[in-house]
């Protein structure tokens, strides 16, 4: 009888620990490869793209159903890049030229459920060590996941919460100096220029009392993504919808010296690229830096697809002196 008891007692609990226990990342079987696309002439792009150099572009293919979307970029220790999509997917993969065989996709461990808004990752930055965070839009929280891809904390804090369903933490760094700045895309009231935005002391997840600012960027763009350069000022990715069926997009690269951010201001961006319709472009969503030995920087875009057919998921190799930006 006890044993009876004891049995009935765990099958209760059984459900209870399950549904709190985190769970995994689920890794996928699947190919991925890329095929270059064609550049246009240096001099057709150098006007649009100014002191950036377009060095290779191409597109990424997989059969696999959940391949595509990513929305956040990052590049790893070992020279692996990770894309995150804004349904909770995740893709590792080496620079194109090289092997995939290593290359692994899987799934987040954020939300077992049908909410897309918990899983809908629009944002990703991460520290020395690996750690990574991650700006989760329909939530307007920031989540921070270790190597493992464990979630350990997560935070709403309270400067983003009118931030929007669909219009949040876009882009997301944390700083050399352990400070994090997140950009929301929707823009300020009636605005064409105007975005919200939050500067965090610290770890947001530890530290949510962020003092809240005003993004001045290029009329009629959206921040989808920032990276620090190493001289500590941000690229800023940002993209239009200039036509809806099929979607066409714009997009332009802005800096700015986080230097210059001020609690309650407003901090004025400076466009220095324009990634316009004649050159090979689509809904991009994700930039990284990485220094180079001759002082020059390599700049990677990805676009998001939207798992549409009509959209393209492709990787840019751009190059740039940051001594030629303003």
């Amino acid at each position: 009888m006890r044993r009876a008891i004891a049995l009935l007692v765990l099958l209760a609990l059984l459900p209870l620990t399950w549904g709190h226990a985190p769970h995994q990342p689920k890794f996928k079987r699947f190919e991925l490869s890329f095929s270059p696309l064609p550049l246009p002439p240096a001099a057709q792009a150098k006007p649009r793209l100014g002191a950036f150099r377009l060095e290779e572009v191409w597109q990424a293919h997989s059969r696999t159903h959940s391949f595509g979307s990513y929305s956040a970029l990052l590049l790893r220790s070992g020279g692996t890049m990770l894309a995150i999509s804004d349904s909770g997917g995740f893709l590792e993969f080496k620079a194109p030229g090289q092997s995939q065989a290593e290359s692994r996709m899987g799934d987040l461990p954020l939300s077992r459920d049908a909410d897309k808004a918990a899983r809908d990752v629009e944002s990703a930055t991460q520290d020395e060590h690996g750690m990574i965070w991650l700006g989760l839009e329909g939530r307007n929280a920031i989540y921070r996941m270790n190597p493992d891809y464990k979630i350990e904390r997560k935070a709403s804090p309270a400067i983003m919460k009118d931030w929007g369903v669909n219009s949040g933490p876009e882009a997301l760094t944390r700083l050399h100096d352990g400070r994090f700045v997140t950009l929301r895309e929707g823009y300020v009231g009636w605005s064409d220029h105007l975005h919200q935005a939050a500067l965090f002391g610290g770890d947001p997840t530890e530290h949510p009392d962020g003092q809240g600012f005003t993004l001045d960027a290029p009329t009629g763009f959206s921040p989808t993504d920032m990276a620090q350069l190493p001289d500590g000022r941000l690229l800023i990715l940002m993209r239009r919808l200039i036509w809806p069926m099929p979607q066409r997009f714009a997009g332009r690269i802005a800096i700015g010296d986080p230097r210059a951010i001020r609690p309650g201001g407003t901090w004025k961006v400076t466009e220095v690229a324009r990634l316009s319709s004649d050159l090979p472009i689509d809904n991009f969503e994700g930039i990284a830096i990485a220094p180079r030995s001759d002082g020059r920087v390599t700049v990677w875009l990805i676009s998001d697809d939207n798992y549409s057919p009509l959209q393209r998921t492709i990787l840019w190799k751009m190059s740039v002196d940051p001594a030629d930006l303003p």
